[in-house]
């Protein structure tokens, strides 16, 4: 295999990776912008605890569902994975509220714009963490992978023949290995 072919095979893993990594953005940052929108309609309707809780619980599902087709374009499915996905959402959530309890201890009385920074920021890390975490364990690839290729063997060369040469001493002829 030439070092070509090893800088491809080593590539093609890694642009896999970032091109998950932007669908798995897309598609967990518009459920994210859709979540922030509602935590905004349900302030002051509910404790904000409770309104986390609940959005947090509907976008899991719907964002599990776009990563598993979309994101990671798996074909697993079902409670199992939703139940995965799920534990890493309670990691979520318990970072995303701590954030925004945080805020509140620092600031009785936020902006909107900066409870929204809080709560997007936290968001965004935890979603990094999710993704790892998804790739690497939920969705990840349960086949066995196949063998790797031996590196083909080289033949040995062949022995070198010896070379006669005719050396004339006198009126007889002799060979001579060289």
């Amino acid at each position: 295999m030439t070092t070509q072919q090893q800088r491809t095979q080593q590539q093609s893993p890694r642009r896999a990776a970032i091109a998950a990594f932007v669908r798995f953005v897309v598609c967990g940052g518009g459920v994210g912008l859709a979540s922030s929108g509602a935590l905004v309609l349900l302030d002051g309707r509910m404790p904000l605890v409770v309104a986390n809780a609940l959005i947090t619980v509907v976008s899991t599902l719907l964002a599990t569902e776009l990563h598993g087709r979309i994101s990671f374009r798996s074909d697993r499915g079902g409670w199992g994975v939703h139940l995965q996905s799920a534990l890493t959402v309670a990691v979520s959530y318990a970072f995303t509220t701590g954030a925004l309890l945080a805020l509140h201890a620092v600031q009785s009385a936020p902006s909107a714009l900066t409870e929204q920074t809080v709560y997007l920021t936290s968001s965004a890390l935890a979603g990094l963490g999710r993704f790892a975490v998804l790739r690497a364990v939920v969705y990840a690839d349960r086949r066995t992978p196949a063998p790797a290729a031996a590196a083909p063997v080289a033949k040995p060369a062949p022995a070198a023949k010896p070379v006669l040469r005719k050396v004339i001493a006198g009126n007889t002829a002799v060979a001579i290995a060289a």
